[in-house]
């Protein structure tokens, strides 16, 4: 408000210094003199007009100001809850990797994009047992741990998912085939490390079956996770905790 009645009288004093002005240049080539009541009036009816003039204009426009501000800090925290909703619908709430969904779209794009690289297809092996055995608590923990085993292989073109159930998907960009090999190992072996405990004190040890499959470029995701699948299936069939590719 300060500031405002100090913006006010200045606009007056320069209403007025703009008044004597031409009141001192025009009125003299009229034969006239500005003097007495004329210049009194020269001087007083700038400041009575031009004060509070410039005192509700200086007042609206800072309600202007502060209106268009708290809009665009409005505008600020929808975009960051948009974008906080949209991180959370595309993440699996137990895991923490990609839904379905989301994966496929990454899978999509990246094959858009030209990009090359291994689809890996884990299932966790004998999950069903571990659920009727050690119970559900126990069940969402492994899940839970293989979640964060994969998304440790997460990066910008890296990309991990929970595809259903205890199954899950990883993308590794520009792999060769005797890398994704490798890769595939690495991960059967980092998931055959964890080791839950049951409330009981129980240890109990998890492990995955992978089927992978190198996507070359321009490849069809669809095809490419049917025929990791394919792979999966008889990595489990081959007695589960190993890899086909």
């Amino acid at each position: 408000m300060r500031r405002i009645v100090e913006k006010s009288i200045v606009t007056g004093l320069l209403s007025v210094l703009a008044s004597l002005a031409i009141s001192f240049s025009i009125v003299p080539l009229l034969g006239g003199q500005v003097a007495g009541a004329g210049l009194l009036m020269t001087i007083f009816c700038p400041l009575a007009i031009s004060i509070p003039a410039s005192a509700l204009h200086f007042t609206q426009s800072e309600k202007v100001r502060r209106a268009e501000a708290a809009t665009k800090e409005a505008l600020n925290k929808l975009a960051d809850a948009y974008e906080t909703l949209r991180i959370q619908s595309r993440s699996d709430g137990l895991t923490g990797v990609l839904t379905r969904s989301a994966f496929m779209e990454e899978l999509a794009m990246t094959s858009q994009r030209g990009g090359t690289g291994a689809l890996l297809f884990l299932d966790l092996d004998h999950f069903k047992s571990i659920n009727d055995r050690y119970g559900h608590a126990t069940g969402d923990e492994a899940l839970r741990c293989a979640g964060l085993v994969l998304a440790r292989y997460q990066s910008q073109s890296d990309f991990a998912g929970r595809l259903g159930g205890e199954e899950f998907g990883l993308f590794q960009s520009d792999l060769t085939f005797e890398q994704m090999l490798g890769r595939c190992e690495e991960v059967r072996e980092e998931v055959a490390r964890i080791v839950l405990k049951t409330r009981s004190g129980t240890r109990v040890q998890i492990s995955t079956s992978i089927g992978a499959c190198y996507c070359p470029s321009g490849f069809d995701p669809s095809d490419c996770l049917k025929a990791a699948d394919e792979n999966l299936y008889q990595a489990k069939a081959l007695g589960r905790n190993t890899v086909v590719a």
